[in-house]
């Protein structure tokens, strides 16, 4: 995807230090396809703006296939 969004569900989140600096290794799966294939976006940990929880419906922001951004999203109620 050169730039845009989609949802996914979150599957976890892994802290990993690449030479001292902190990033996140975050697993997840389309949201249409739940039990599909686990896909993962290494990014800093300033790329996501609320805490996660495995499961949580989230939106992956991209730009030239790089995450960039990270948001939950609202459940429907």
């Amino acid at each position: 995807m050169l730039k845009g969004s989609r949802e996914a569900i979150l599957r976890r989140v892994q802290p990993i230090s690449v030479h001292g600096q902190i990033s996140w290794d975050v697993y997840f799966c389309d949201a249409d396809d739940p039990d599909g294939q686990v896909s993962v976006a290494r990014v800093g940990p300033e790329t996501v703006n609320q805490l996660l929880e495995p499961g949580d419906r989230i939106r992956l922001d991209y730009t030239l296939g790089a995450v960039i951004g990270i948001h939950k999203v609202a459940t429907p109620a």
